[in-house]
């Protein structure tokens, strides 16, 4: 097995022996995309694969500076380009001609949602650590993406290959919100892909072959959503991988190299992964006849007439992944600690899917954070579960992080918290980092009558006792979560959110201040699996609850509360519980346009888009049974007949006198085993009505009899917390300034698509890696390493001899810290020379900063005519330069982004040398520089005022192009050097002299008088 890492990135490459040894940093990255990075929408589907190959060649055929076979000029122009390079810290780049089956995990999200994505990043990692196996990666594009792609008839593709996506043999969709849906069939189009299962299908005995034969890709999904209900998408996926997906992926992908060595087809390919490999739903096998409730049932022999989800114990080594440019959703490390949750919320589908709890190993999380953070150069981390605060570890593995990583200043949030476990030694993790954290509460209901009945198992004394604490630790914001429209809910416990949120600031008060809160209002999804599958919402009664609160919250103080869109919470639901029959809805509301963002970018429309959906499908009367809610699970609470029903069947809905029959019809999700027998589910749903609580099992000790816990999905896993170590690491960073150090770097390639802020983390996360000993900043609100460059540089601008500085805290060598450096840095940056500068000045003072010393900048200008033509480039320049030389001043008017206005701006008497860059020294650089057809070079020096360069390239070409007639644009942009001035020699303190003189001729004074006397 080769696999090939970035050697700036990952520093190591494995060898066909075996063998890992650590890279150069001067090795230019693996050259696995020497064959065409695309193959053109154009390309015909019957032609030879020889044919094909020659085509692919031709359209393809680019120089190094393209991307995909679109030049660089047009990636810069995309809103953050680093979302689509794959160069990412981390990235795993594997030769493409050595895999025997090639994956792309397609996330249908943004970059910044799919890369912070802890699930994305293990099984992305996993499969390429197997031999045999490629993984690349995709995301949902951005429009300006999807219009670039279009321009040039593209399709999407993998990061990594730079390959489209029906060149992979396996495409995998993460689909964890049922909104999702249509963003998974907007890729599969953009790929050249067919959206539908039916649509793909192969002649029977045509070995399925993407590379040799055309095929399109198999395409599944996972994640929660597919596990809970795979049948609204059953249409689109040939199958779904169902549960845990670590192992379940490597088996799926073993089995393709089996399907692949043995030439079968298309369907008994498929077929062979849904008997072979546990975990694997194929829904083209089944069948939901109608007049059964949408209920499943299979249609080719051999199939499980159930399919069991995967369970696969957490591993935190595996969660050390990817570290990207861009500032993403969850912008740090992040260890899972325990998966699943066993307390038991009724209306909590991830709580019933994940079962059994599983602990981590407390050594085997400290060890995986303290090496985590080292490797990717994270300034915080995140310790991930379901519920922390029943990983009872949580106080000992906190402290002892801390205790490790105790000069390294680094940070811990925590996800939301159970109020009623956050005590004292919770708040003194989280309030010990360098940037305090928020804190969110979710006491879900407002009265202990209705906590009772989701068994939230969450007392009043326990709620006040949790905010209590987080209060007189400091925290004076708290955020709070609540839900309406649970089952048997009256207008008094939606009254009693209110009630809750003032009571909580009249007890955490402290003169005339009180607590503030935010709180979030959701509206109750009932879900697959879930004591509550039964229970319909009405929207109306959403609406009316909410007008209800928003007038109570009017005369309460420092109380911010935001309510989920009511539109959005009916579609989830008329999403989340239907059958096969929603996979049209879903088609049809793409067709109309609709896409996941669109909720949030328009509610309004996306509303009518899905509404008119619904009425062009025929389903109007399914949507309003969401609409007016079709049957409340309470409703017999109100029966006479219902205490009066006698022997074994007293009270009971599940069965006796007063059971319903609804609760045992068939449903679309019953052949999904997820372990949990579906009488449970009754027998729980009977509790909720009498209000009955059931306690956690795995820390309880008491089994609550819900069927999981046996071979096929293990038991809970609960290990003794360890002693809570005493906190011995600093608070306050360390400040001091020892040593400062300049480096002199440069700024190609890839690197160039990185802006400012995203290049300062990139520093800010190497010299982290470098274990160097940077001195920190002393803000009280968020602590940053004394990391700074001499001046930005615009995203898409190439440039050498950049200024870094930074401030040590030790004396080091300088070399030595220059190579530890440049071992951590992506591609496309290269440091060339270190410099100690003086770190005080002769009067104790901190020396000169930077911006008070810059003197000049050197640029290299790539200049373009309308025309696109060269020559008139050319001539347009040789006679507007020596006209602007010749002005004493020149003005032109510019959009002043701050003050929303024009304003006139003198160009010319910062401007110190200006020339057509024809010599031979201009020549080296700009043969070493992207090529820009049809461009002419300018390069111009201009002075710096206040720590900036008093003219930006885009002014000066402004300029040319009045004097020239000519519209004169910047096509690319390069800073060749930065001057300095001499630092200023320290004047002495003559006002302190004299002090210092005076109180010697006192002291002198002093010391004569007393011997007189």
């Amino acid at each position: 097995m080769k696999i090939c890492l970035h050697a700036r990135s990952i520093g190591y490459q494995w060898r066909d022996d075996g063998v890992t040894s650590r890279v150069r940093p001067t090795l230019q990255p693996h050259r696995s995309r020497q064959r065409p990075r695309g193959l053109a929408c154009a390309i015909a589907d019957d032609i030879t694969p020889e044919e094909r190959e020659r085509i692919e060649e031709e359209k393809l055929r680019v120089s190094d500076e393209d991307i995909y076979g679109i030049s660089r000029e047009e990636w810069v122009k995309l809103d953050k380009p680093a979302r689509y390079l794959g160069n990412e810290f981390g990235s795993i780049h594997k030769p493409w001609d050595q895999a025997q089956v090639r994956f792309a995990l397609t996330y249908p999200e943004i970059y910044e949602v799919g890369a912070s994505n802890l699930g994305h990043i293990i099984l992305y990692g996993l499969l390429n650590q197997e031999e045999g196996l490629l993984c690349d990666r995709s995301y949902f594009p951005a429009a300006d993406m999807t219009a670039l792609l279009a321009k040039h008839d593209k399709k999407l593709f993998g990061v990594e290959s730079r390959r489209p996506l029906n060149d992979f043999d396996v495409l995998g969709f993460s689909l964890s919100y049922e909104l999702g849906g249509t963003n998974i069939l907007e890729m599969l189009h953009l790929s050249g892909i067919p959206i539908s299962w039916k649509e793909r299908q192969e002649p029977k005995g045509v070995p399925f072959d993407p590379e040799n034969n055309g095929s399109p890709p198999l395409i599944f999904a996972g994640g929660p959503t597919a596990t809970s209900n795979p049948e609204p998408f059953a249409e689109f996926f040939d199958f779904v991988a169902l549960g845990d997906g670590e192992e379940l992926l490597v088996d799926i992908g073993t089995c393709l190299k089996m399907c692949k060595r043995d030439k079968l087809d298309r369907e008994d390919t498929l077929f062979r992964l849904a008997t072979e490999v546990k975990g694997v739903y194929v829904p083209q096998f089944y069948d939901a006849p109608p007049g059964f409730g949408g209920s499943v049932y299979p249609i080719k022999e051999g199939v499980p007439s159930r399919v069991q989800r995967r369970v696969c114990a957490p591993d935190p080594f595996q969660q050390i992944g990817l570290v990207p440019f861009v500032d993403t959703v969850h912008n740090r490390l992040t260890v899972e600690i325990r998966r699943g949750c066993t307390r038991g919320c009724r209306f909590c589908q991830p709580g019933m899917l994940t079962r059994p709890a599983r602990d981590v190993d407390p050594d085997r999380v400290v060890d995986a954070v303290e090496h985590g953070m080292r490797a990717t150069g994270y300034n915080e981390f995140s310790l991930l579960s379901l519920s922390c605060s029943d990983y009872l570890s949580l106080p000992s593995v906190g402290i002892q992080i801390k205790n490790r990583l105790q000069n390294e200043n680094v940070s811990l949030s925590l996800p939301s918290q159970r109020v009623d476990r956050f005590d004292d030694d919770i708040a003194n993790i989280i309030s010990n980092s360098g940037k305090r954290s928020g804190l969110t509460f979710a006491p879900e209901a407002g009265t202990q009558r209705m906590r009772d009945v989701i068994n939230k198992g969450l007392t009043n004394e326990e709620l006040l006792r949790g905010v209590k604490t987080a209060w007189d630790k400091g925290w004076r914001q708290v955020k709070l979560y609540f839900m309406i429209g649970l089952p048997g809910e009256t207008d008094d416990d939606v009254m009693g959110i209110y009630e809750t949120i003032k009571w909580l600031q009249q007890e955490c008060r402290s003169g005339k201040w009180h607590l503030a809160v935010n709180v979030t209002i959701s509206n109750f999804s009932p879900k697959p699996h879930t004591p509550f599958q039964w229970h319909s919402v009405s929207t109306s009664e959403f609406l009316r609850k909410q007008t209800m609160l928003r007038t109570a919250f009017k005369s309460l103080h420092q109380v911010k509360a935001n309510f989920t869109p009511v539109r959005i919470s009916a579609m989830e639901d008329f999403i989340s519980r239907g059958d096969r029959r929603i996979s049209a809805v879903i088609k049809r509301a793409w067709e109309l346009g609709a896409t996941n963002d669109g909720w949030w970018l328009s509610e309004d429309s996306n509303y009518a888009i899905w509404s008119q959906a619904i009425k062009d499908v025929g389903m109007e009367w399914k949507y309003r049974q969401v609409d007016n809610g079709e049957w409340d699970i309470m409703e017999n609470l109100g029966d006479g007949r219902y205490r009066g029903q006698g022997g074994g069947g007293k009270g009971r809905v599940d069965r006796g006198a007063m059971a319903d029959a609804r609760l045992d019809a068939p449903l679309p999700w019953d052949h999904i085993d997820t372990g949990i027998s579906k009488w449970w589910l009754k027998t729980d749903l009977q509790k909720a009505l009498e209000a009955a609580t059931v306690p956690d099992c795995s820390h309880s000790g008491l089994c609550s009899e819900c069927g999981v816990c046996g071979d096929d999905f293990g038991d809970n896993i609960v290990f003794e917390p360890p002693e809570v170590p005493e906190f011995t690491g600093k608070v306050k960073p360390d400040s001091s300034r020892v040593q400062r150090l300049h480096f002199r770097f440069s700024k190609k390639g890839d690197a160039l698509f990185v802006g400012h802020l995203d290049m300062m983390k990139t520093w800010d996360r190497a010299c982290r890696r470098a274990a160097l000993p940077i001195s920190q900043d002393e803000s009280p609100y968020a602590v940053r390493q004394r990391i700074y460059t001499a001046l930005p540089l615009p995203l898409g601008a190439t440039a050498e001899n950049e200024v870094l500085e930074i401030w040590l805290t030790r004396k080091e060598h300088p070399e030595s810290v220059m190579e530890k450096l440049k071992q951590q840095l992506p591609m496309g940056i290269d440091i060339s020379s270190v410099k100690e500068m003086e770190a005080r000045k002769l009067n104790g003072g901190i020396g000169d900063k930077m911006s008070q010393l810059l003197d000049s900048v050197e640029y290299y200008v790539f200049v373009k005519d309308e025309d696109g033509d060269q020559t008139t480039c050319k001539t347009a320049l040789q006679s507007s330069i020596p006209a602007f030389l010749s002005k004493d001043t020149m003005t032109i008017k510019r959009r002043h982004k701050k003050k929303k206005k024009d304003v006139e701006t003198d160009v010319r008497s910062g401007v110190r040398t200006l020339e057509l860059a024809e010599d031979a020294k201009s020549h080296a650089v700009c043969t070493s520089l992207p090529k820009r057809a049809g461009s002419c070079v300018i390069r111009f020096t201009c002075t710096c005022v206040n720590g900036n360069p008093s003219v930006a390239p885009e002014f000066l070409v402004a300029a040319l192009s009045n004097i020239s007639q000519r519209e004169l644009s910047v096509c690319h942009i390069h800073r060749s050097m930065i001057t300095f001035s001499d630092p200023v020699p320290p004047k002495p303190d003559m006002m302190y002299l004299r002090s210092i003189v005076r109180q010697e001729g006192h002291i002198a004074a002093s010391k004569v008088f007393s011997k007189s006397s």
